[in-house]
């Protein structure tokens, strides 16, 4: 009877490590996660939003994922620069890794850099509407930025919803020190949206046949109705691209004996499976403004009282999207061309999905340094 061989001492270390690797994905991936390492401070907090300030850098040059190596600029940009996220995800994802930072970019290139946290609303804040973010809170928040800075002008760079909101305070026309807008995934008419846009009409015409019918709108609601959960938007955005999703817990399985890649896989874990919840006055206002009479496509603010128009815009505008973004298509976010009162107006496509062109690896070889550098040359 022949015997089995044992195993042999790297099969066993391998073993271990992948026991242990899974067993801390599992449990313990808290200290896994690479993202948030960048040090700042928070100069006001309202009990729900909060503003960060990011100091400068220490380093003499920070390295990027592609080996690049960037120097710390000794010299800081006149206009500080505040990064306006959008609702539901939280801040992981601008300091994602130590060497995909956004917020370290930016520092390193000498910007005075401020971020938005617009916190977790909780069911208190069920009645917040898309106005609350852009009329009422961004105009202390930013208010702020210029007592700790000392300086008026200010740019703004908003990817996804914060784009929205970024534009909507422009729209405003009431700042007239706002010198400069990065939109990033920014949609405007949300019916010349791909795939999604045919969805939009579709439901815009039965609920405009149900409001000819009953008089029923949205806001006729309990917003409490309406309030969407932060585990519905993580499967909300994971269902824009399944086979990436599925795709991901497969690599993993497959790559337990790496230790770098298992953290890297935890990393991105802790930004897409801890989204933040929208409140229902905010969902209302996307079916009603945005969804069905989808009002930015004709120059209005989602807002009741037709406060504001984009054609108040004069900021100087770029505009970043995604060639392979199903969320906010080009065609979408570039409906605001015609609209805006803005002269100056930069538009670049770039490769990437709606995460990818903000934090990815796409982003920091296409669009970064565009950025930094389109802002240099306006400060």
């Amino acid at each position: 009877m022949s015997m089995l061989p044992a195993p042999s001492v790297p099969s066993l270390k391998s073993a271990r490590r992948w026991l242990g690797n899974a067993g801390q994905r599992l449990f313990r991936s808290d200290a896994l996660v690479q993202a948030d390492a960048t040090p700042f401070q928070v100069i006001r907090d309202d009990g729900l939003v909060q503003l960060r300030y990011y100091p400068p850098l220490r380093e003499s040059h920070i390295e990027l994922d592609n080996g690049d190596v960037v120097p710390v600029s000794p010299r800081t940009q006149r206009t500080p620069l505040v990064l306006v996220p959008p609702l539901a995800v939280n801040m992981l994802i601008y300091d994602l890794f130590p060497r995909r930072s956004l917020v370290r970019y930016l520092r390193a290139r000498g910007f005075e850099l401020y971020l938005v946290d617009w916190g977790r609303p909780g069911r208190a804040e069920n009645h917040h509407s898309l106005a609350t973010y852009f009329a009422e809170k961004l105009p202390a928040l930013l208010e702020r930025v210029r007592e700790h800075s000392g300086e008026r002008r200010l740019s703004l760079h908003g990817w996804s919803f914060g784009g929205l909101f970024s534009l909507c305070y422009a729209g405003l026309g009431q700042d007239p020190d706002l010198a400069n807008l990065v939109l990033v995934g920014t949609p405007t008419d949300y019916h010349r949206n791909g795939a999604l846009g045919k969805q939009y009409r579709r439901l815009s015409r039965n609920l405009k046949w149900l409001r000819r019918r009953t008089g029923l709108r949205a806001h006729d609601l309990n917003p409490a109705w309406l309030r969407s959960p932060g585990w519905a938007n993580s499967l909300a955005f994971k269902l824009t691209n399944p086979v990436a999703s599925v795709q991901g817990y497969w690599n993993l399985v497959k790559n337990l004996h790496d230790r770098d890649f298992v953290s890297a896989h935890a990393t991105n874990g802790a930004f897409l499976n801890d989204m933040v919840a929208y409140p229902g006055g905010v969902i209302q206002d996307i079916i009603h403004y945005l969804w069905v009479d989808n009002v930015m496509a004709r120059g209005q603010l989602p807002m009741p009282g037709g406060g504001g128009q984009l054609s108040r815009v004069q900021a100087s505008i770029l505009n970043i999207t995604g060639a392979g973004d199903p969320i906010v298509t080009r065609d979408c976010s570039h409906a605001m061309d015609t609209l805006v009162g803005s002269r100056d107006k930069t538009y670049v496509t770039i490769p990437g999905g709606h995460m990818g062109i903000l934090g990815g690896a796409t982003a920091q070889q296409e669009s970064w340094a565009v950025i930094a550098d389109w802002l240099r040359c306006r400060d």
